[in-house]
C-alpha cells in the first residue's frame, strides 16, 4: 500500500457544487495498481482542526480497506458547521464515534471553575450566541465580547489578557491534544451543547457508489442516529444566524434521549424541551421537538431576532 497526503483548499458542505476540484485543500491517498496511482481525495479546510479531522478519516480508511484503489472524492466535515440543507446530488451518509459534546471552560488562570462563579461584571470571549445566551442567563451583568480565530488565537487572546474566560467544544481540544488547557468540563445542565457537536461527517455524491461502499463502512450507528436528531430540530427551527439554538441527543439503555433550547441573545427569554424515544424514531423526535419549542416561543420571538441589530446581537465590545 502505498499512501501520500497533498493538498487542495475544500471548503463546506457545497464543495461538491459544481466541482469538487475547484479550490480545495484536501487529503489524498494512493494505492499502486498495476504501475498506476489513483487518488483518493479528502476535502477539508486548511485549519488545525479541520486537518486533524481529515488525517483522523484517512487513518480510518487506510485501517479499515487496505484495498482502495479507484479514486474516491469525499468532503470531511466538522457537522456542528454543516447547513441542514445540502447540494442536490450528495449526502451525508457517515458520522465517526462521537467526541464529547461538551463545552469547554477555560479561566485566565484556573482559579474559576464555574461560569457561575466569575465574578460579576467579569468578560467573556465568545463569537457564540448560544454560548453567550446561556451565559447571560446565569448572570446578566457579565459581558460577552466576540472572540474570533482558530483555537490557538483565542488561547493567546486570553493569555494576553483580553478577556478573564473562554468556551470552546472540548471534542476540538482533544483532536488536537490541547484539552489540558481546558478549566473545567461543563455538563448539559451548565451549558447545552450546540447541535452536532463532537462529531465529525463525511460527505459524498449520492451516485458514488465506491464513495458509499466505504464511508458506509466507517459510520458510527449510534452517533448518526444522534446527530440526525440533533439536526432535524435545527431544521424544524428554521434557525438564522441570530438565533441561540442548542440541541443535544444521546441513547441510553436503547433510547433515545434529546434536550433542545432557544433563547434571546441576552439570555432574558430562554424556552427549553426534553423528549425521548426509540432511536429509530430519532428525526421525528428532533422534528418534533423543534417544532415545539416553535410552538412555545411563538412568531414574535423570531420577529425579535430578524429585527436585532448585530450590535444587539453580539455584545457591546469586538475584540
Amino acid at each position: 500500500f502505498t499512501a501520500a497526503v497533498s493538498f487542495m483548499l475544500a471548503g463546506s458542505a457545497v464543495a461538491f457544487a459544481p466541482s469538487l476540484n475547484s479550490q480545495s485543500r484536501g487529503t489524498a491517498l494512493n494505492m499502486a495498481e498495476d504501475g498506476e496511482i489513483k487518488p483518493l481525495r479528502i476535502g477539508t479546510r486548511g485549519s488545525p482542526l479541520a486537518l486533524a479531522q481529515a488525517y483522523e478519516t484517512r487513518e480510518r480508511l487506510m485501517a479499515n480497506f487496505p484495498e482502495i484503489g479507484n479514486e474516491v472524492d469525499i468532503c470531511v466535515h466538522s457537522m456542528k458547521d454543516v447547513p441542514t440543507w445540502l447540494p442536490e446530488g450528495t449526502v451525508l451518509p457517515c458520522n465517526f464515534p462521537r467526541e464529547d459534546t461538551n463545552d469547554a471552560f477555560i479561566h485566565k488562570d484556573g482559579s474559576v471553575k464555574r461560569i457561575e462563579d466569575l465574578p460579576d461584571h467579569s468578560v467573556i470571549g465568545t463569537a457564540s450566541l448560544r454560548r453567550q445566551a446561556q451565559i447571560m442567563a446565569k448572570n446578566p451583568t457579565l459581558k460577552c465580547v466576540n472572540f474570533r480565530g482558530n483555537v490557538q488565537t483565542r488561547l493567546r487572546k486570553l493569555d494576553d489578557g483580553v478577556v478573564d474566560a473562554t468556551l470552546l467544544a472540548i471534542a476540538g481540544l482533544k483532536r488536537m491534544d490541547m484539552d489540558d488547557c481546558a478549566t473545567s468540563v461543563l455538563d448539559w445542565d451548565e451549558m447545552l451543547p450546540a447541535v452536532a457537536q463532537g462529531a465529525i461527517g463525511v460527505q459524498c455524491r449520492s451516485d458514488d457508489e465506491r464513495s458509499l461502499k466505504y464511508i458506509n463502512g466507517l459510520n458510527h450507528p449510534e452517533t448518526h442516529a444522534c446527530v440526525n436528531c440533533e439536526r432535524a430540530f435545527l431544521e424544524a427551527l428554521d434557525g438564522n444566524c441570530k438565533t441561540p439554538i442548542a440541541g443535544q441527543a444521546r441513547i441510553i439503555d436503547g433510547k433515545i434521549q434529546f434536550r433542545g433550547l432557544i433563547a434571546m441573545p441576552d439570555g432574558s427569554l430562554k424556552y427549553e424541551t426534553e423528549s425521548e424515544g426509540e432511536v429509530e424514531d430519532a428525526v421525528e423526535i428532533g422534528r418534533k421537538a423543534g417544532e415545539e419549542l416553535k410552538a412555545q416561543a411563538g412568531d414574535k420571538f423570531f420577529e425579535m431576532m430578524v429585527e436585532m441589530s448585530p450590535q444587539q446581537v453580539i455584545g457591546q465590545l469586538t475584540k
